[in-house]
């Protein structure tokens, strides 16, 4: 954008030199004038007195012509200085007026016939009351979608508003056949919405998730929380010691979680834990090394006369078999392909939800006028493959996303 208007402030910069040059040019032109109409004056005072001297019988006739000779050499060296004279000018103040309108009247201009207000768009990214606008539309259009369900809680609890969050996770998990992940989402934004107060409802959920999934980080970290907010410090203890051993050797969440156990042991009377353990061998996690994943994506030829350049691209992978969130996600738009990019744990939706947490995983690029991830036109997928995967994939956007 900034780039766009620099390039229109040096067009103009030139287009109005093209006025003001002859302007200046002008004036010099009219200083040489005016110094010609001098020596000519001079020349003629000049020729005024030899007249004067040759009648009262000063000069002579020959040295009255050699004075007139003399004059006239003088009067004609300055005149060749000076160049041929301008026969025509313009008028001293149009130029001028008309330099400094051309600015004002090329916006006007294009402020009401051009693309000023495409333009001003490019670059600006939707707000998040915005984006949530457009989720609540996506979910009204297709409430059976547990994806779009999951985004709009997790917009609505980045808005702050949990309550909302708690709502939009319950429809999520309810359509996701009540997935551990979603359960702990839901049971956090209960919590939050009710003033961090616990109840039995939060507890059924969390209860309900780590029986499912023993592994499940959201409900074990919220219910530490709540343990140590009970003063039941070596429940908090335990929760954060089992989540910690879920979470990778170089996660930088981890010296956090450590902080809260030696607190919680601090508390309870126990004695402080030397080093934080090493993360344990959980047969859920398949790859405890990142993930990282490469894909390029293009479009068909029968798409691309069918979409906008600035229409949003989402690239994303989720588990081949498991929640229906995506477990990682970039953002592109059509003018960007071909683009290749890499998906990686880095990338990830969600803490517990992460490529190295699944054996398989599909890609897929979905094209969103909307902007919305869970909403598109167009859509291209890949077959299923190992989350450890080393080969660079590709991605052809192919199909209209009704269609599948």
């Amino acid at each position: 954008m900034i780039e766009f208007w620099l390039a229109v402030g040096l067009l103009l910069l030139v287009g109005t030199a093209f006025l003001l040059i002859p302007v200046l040019r002008g004036r010099r032109a009219q200083a040489e004038e005016d110094r010609t109409a001098l020596n000519v004056a001079l020349y003629q005072e000049r020729l005024a007195e030899l007249t004067a001297q040759r009648d009262a019988g000063t000069l002579t006739a020959e040295q009255f012509e050699a004075g007139q000779a003399e004059a006239g050499r003088e009067l004609l060296a300055d005149t060749e200085a000076n160049g041929p004279s301008r026969s025509r000018r313009l008028g001293k103040a149009l130029p001028l007026l008309v330099a400094l309108a051309v600015p004002g009247l090329a916006f006007g201009l294009y402020w009401h016939w051009g693309a000023s207000q495409q333009i001003a768009s490019l670059g600006q990214q939707p707000s998040m009351e915005q984006m949530t606008v457009r989720l609540q539309q996506a979910v009204a259009q297709n409430p059976d979608s547990a994806e779009a369900w999951y985004f709009l809680g997790r917009m609505q609890m980045g808005n702050g508003r949990p309550a909302e969050a708690a709502k939009a996770y319950e429809q999520a998990a309810r359509l996701a056949d009540r997935a551990p992940e979603l359960l702990g989402q839901w049971a956090q934004a209960l919590y939050f919405a009710n003033g961090k107060q616990w109840n039995a409802q939060m507890q059924a959920l969390t209860d309900e998730a780590l029986k499912a999934d023993p592994a499940e980080t959201t409900s074990l970290g919220l219910l530490g929380i709540a343990a140590f907010e009970d003063e039941r410090f070596s429940d908090a203890v335990d929760y954060w010691q089992r989540l910690l051993a879920q979470m990778p050797a170089d996660d930088p969440a981890r010296e956090s979680i450590q902080v809260g156990i030696d607190r919680a042991r601090e508390q309870a009377g126990q004695p402080a834990q030397a080093a934080m353990p090493e993360p344990a061998t959980q047969p859920e996690v398949v790859n405890k090394s990142m993930a990282a994943i490469k894909v390029t994506v293009d479009l068909a030829p029968e798409v691309k006369a069918k979409v906008e350049p600035g229409d949003s691209v989402f690239v994303f992978a989720r588990a081949a078999s498991g929640p229906p969130m995506p477990l990682a996600v970039k953002r592109l738009t059509v003018a960007d392909l071909p683009a290749t990019v890499e998906l990686s744990d880095q990338d990830a939706m969600m803490e517990q939800l992460k490529l190295s947490s699944f054996p398989q995983v599909q890609l897929a690029a979905r094209i969103s006028r909307s902007g919305v991830a869970t909403q598109g036109e167009w859509i291209g997928r890949g077959q299923a493959i190992p989350s450890s995967t080393k080969e660079a994939q590709q991605l052809l956007i192919d199909s209209p996303e009704q269609a599948q």
